[in-house]
């Protein structure tokens, strides 16, 4: 759904195109960042859990008297979970997605101001101003932000195709 204000100068045009863009560019990073974020939460979850689990068990059953080699298998099992959780780091990565997920989410809070209340009472050199500024900081989100994965991406698609980035002010219930 485009945003660009009925009755827009024709030197606003292009500008409000541009702006556009941006906000529905922000839309779907924003959605994917948080997507990612709760696919690095659940990794931590499946890791963790199990590591911390295998771990006590096999202390305790090493403790509980001559059960052969299981305690040592369970002992190593927990290792390499707890090995894959450290190289991976999803509590990192998780961190970090809900962090460019809010800062995407702050893009497009912006550009949907700027097109809807501030575009059509700025002179053009002022908007041209002010869309170099969401460039901007689009462009730096975009360098400092881990792409989302395929699976974050089709989670993403789903729901903000089913209105899940909808608003009732917006008439899009």
């Amino acid at each position: 759904m485009s945003l660009i204000p009925a009755g827009l100068p024709e030197s606003h045009q292009s500008i409000a195109v541009e702006a556009d863009r941006i906000h529905e560019s922000a839309l779907w990073s924003a959605q994917g960042q948080f997507e990612q974020a709760k696919l690095w939460r659940l990794i931590n979850l499946f890791l963790g859990v199990p590591a911390a689990a295998l771990a006590a068990i096999s202390g305790g059953t090493a403790l509980g008297g001559d059960l052969g080699i299981w305690p040592g298998v369970l002992a190593l099992v927990s290792a390499a979970l707890t090995a894959t959780l450290t190289t991976v780091n999803a509590s990192r990565r998780m961190t970090q997605a809900q962090s460019s997920a809010n800062a995407y989410l702050q893009l497009q809070t912006s550009a949907r101001q700027f097109l809807t209340i501030d575009l059509v009472d700025l002179t053009r050199e002022d908007a041209r101003d002010a869309l170099r500024n969401l460039t901007n900081t689009r462009d730096e989100l975009n360098k400092t932000s881990d792409p989302p994965g395929q699976l974050a991406y089709k989670k993403s698609k789903k729901n903000i195709s089913g209105g899940g980035q909808s608003y009732s002010a917006d008439g899009d219930e």
